[in-house]
């Protein structure tokens, strides 16, 4: 069974800050046994985030709420998912 997702990655095709940021999430998540997925800001966010983020890709959420944007910071992001996940579902951003 898959662990529940708490990381969302929203990025675009051929942005190579998203590629460094995916290497990260994946590691971090991996080794915390955390579920993450990605979405592309083009095709799967909807309007009104797409307008904010597509300037700020890449951006990761953490239970559904902005964690960073541009760059993940390793450190940052294994602080923030050592913490419980809240009850109930996340929300995904492209909802």
């Amino acid at each position: 069974m898959e662990p529940p997702v708490r990381v969302t990655l929203v990025g675009r095709v051929g942005c190579h800050l998203c590629d460094v940021a995916r290497e990260v999430v994946e590691r971090v998540c991996a080794d915390l046994g955390v579920g993450w997925e990605e979405l592309d800001v083009d095709r799967d966010v909807e309007p009104a985030r797409r307008a904010r983020w597509t300037e700020e890709v890449p951006v990761t959420l953490v239970d559904g709420r902005q964690h960073d944007f541009w760059r993940v910071d390793e450190t940052r992001l294994r602080a923030a998912l050592a913490a419980p996940a809240p009850e109930g579902p996340a929300g995904r951003a492209g909802a």
